[in-house]
């Protein structure tokens, strides 16, 4: 018998096109202009990646009953390229644990992989390169 999934959240967004183009979140937490699909897609595949991957972090700095003295941050760069008619992306965080042991911190960032949405939905899809700075 397999247990039920427990939904934790959602994010539901309404978005329009063109030079009046913006993003809306139902629940008011995001109201922002997009007169153009890109770079804003990529921005916000950015910052929304982002957000989870820290918290993750801070999931796995309590699984290993790491103390965290100081708010850890990522520096997300999303790359839309183009090869032989192809569009693809590439990512890049630059990770930063202040105060943390740098073996340790280095071990929180490659747990957090594994435990984030965002980088398991991407795993194997896109090249993603993470580094502790």
């Amino acid at each position: 018998m397999t247990t039920a999934a427990k939904l934790l959240f959602t994010g539901k967004t309404h978005v329009t096109s063109g030079p009046d183009g913006a993003a809306h979140a139902n629940d008011g937490s995001l109201d922002i202009k997009l007169a153009q699909p890109h770079p804003a897609a990529e921005n916000l595949f950015a910052a929304a990646w982002s957000a989870c991957y820290l918290g993750a972090l801070g999931l796995a700095a309590a699984q290993r009953k790491v103390k965290l003295p100081s708010e850890p941050s990522v520096d997300t760069t999303i790359d839309l390229s183009n090869a032989n008619d192809a569009f693809f992306l590439r990512a890049r965080l630059d990770v930063s644990v202040p105060g943390v042991d740098r073996s340790v911190a280095q071990e929180l960032i490659e747990t957090a992989h594994g435990i984030c949405p965002y980088s398991k939905a991407v795993h194997g899809n896109i090249e993603v390169t993470t580094t502790l700075v």
